[in-house]
């Protein structure tokens, strides 16, 4: 059975997440709903990469298996253009995509890449996808901290309670510090990523910027193996997910 990749991009203000949740508005559940109205054929979709609630992703995408003709059919780029008429304003398709069979969305990238945006000076025209932080910080310390970060892979501290995985080992690629367009961005990329990890270590290195945790403490939070000592006082509506990555990137 033929197998598509769907690149998508959304706001995510009015959603409920990405993944389908039942009696939930979500972005996975418009889009399948929408393909549904289109190609007259229910689908369950696979995501590439959950986001909570008022997260957004430059970068997200879904596979499905189909026996009703794309190729050849209505074509993958007027199925787009299709989809694109009918999803709300928040949600656009960027391309569909053929793959072989057993390509997955999920277990075949090999990396994400997020960013949290920070604005430090009121601004209504980021309120919705920053967070408004009006404090005085200290970068050269949280640059040091998100450095620090890439000497380790067990980031048990920066997990959400009761997250069902297997290992807490993730592989920490970039992380750094930076301003664009009137923000302080933290940009991260990984292997993998645990539940609420990327908002955990912004929130917790907002307190080193602030003078509240020190570097060393910083680090002791780390080995410590424990969420209680992190913070995750971060919104997620300054959260982005920006790239899934492949060895062969549909993208």
């Amino acid at each position: 059975m033929p197998r598509y990749f769907i690149e998508v991009s959304y706001r995510g203000t009015t959603f409920s997440g990405f993944q389908s949740q039942q009696n939930a508005n979500t972005v996975q559940a418009e889009i399948e709903k929408a393909y549904q109205v289109i190609q007259k054929e229910p689908v369950i979709m696979t995501g590439s990469s959950r986001t909570d609630t008022g997260v957004h992703a430059l970068q997200n995408f879904l596979h499905f298996d189909t026996l009703v003709p794309i190729e050849g059919g209505i074509g993958t780029a007027a199925l787009a253009y299709k989809l694109n008429a009918i999803l709300p304003d928040d949600i656009v398709i960027q391309s569909i995509r053929l793959v072989p069979d057993l390509a997955h969305s999920r277990f075949d990238a090999i990396a994400r890449h997020y960013n949290y945006h920070i604005y430090q000076h009121k601004n209504p025209f980021l309120k919705d996808t920053a967070f408004f932080f009006p404090y005085k910080l200290d970068l050269e310390k949280m640059e040091q901290a998100a450095t620090i970060l890439k000497e380790y892979t067990d980031f048990t501290s920066f997990s959400k309670r009761n997250t069902q995985v297997k290992t807490f080992q993730c592989q920490i690629i970039e992380s750094n510090w930076f301003t664009k367009d009137n923000c302080l961005i933290y940009n991260v990329k990984a292997n993998r990523f645990l539940r609420g990890m990327v908002r955990a270590l912004t929130a917790t290195m907002l307190k080193v910027g602030r003078g509240k945790v020190s570097i060393d403490e910083f680090r002791d939070i780390i080995e410590a193996k424990d969420c209680t000592k992190a913070s995750f006082a971060v919104p997620p509506h300054g959260l982005f997910l920006m790239h899934v990555l492949y060895n062969n990137n549909p993208g």
